[in-house]
């Protein structure tokens, strides 16, 4: 299954801000900030890369409910998208 260009774009989008948040991670660790700030940056990148993969995995969805209205072959089965999406929880 491939994610459409809007899709596609905004997971890079987020995976960029999680990347800039991690390496603002490692220069807080660096300089000995404290726990507390660090903790709440890493909070911060945590949930961008989940809403990454959990709008991967909605996209799949969305292809799939739209391929069984169509009355073709889904591009995931239920069974692997369900395990994608429990992968993430």
């Amino acid at each position: 299954m491939q994610l459409d260009e809007e899709s596609a774009a905004a997971v890079a989008t987020r995976l960029r801000r999680a990347r800039g948040q991690i390496e603002g991670i490692l220069t807080m660790i660096e300089e000995g900030r404290d726990c507390e700030d660090i903790v709440t940056q890493l909070s911060a990148a945590s949930k961008a890369v989940d809403r990454a993969a959990f709008t991967i995995v909605s996209c799949g969805l969305s292809a799939c409910v739209a391929a069984e209205a169509k009355g073709e072959e889904p591009p995931l089965d239920r069974a692997r998208l369900e395990k994608l999406f429990l992968s993430l929880a």
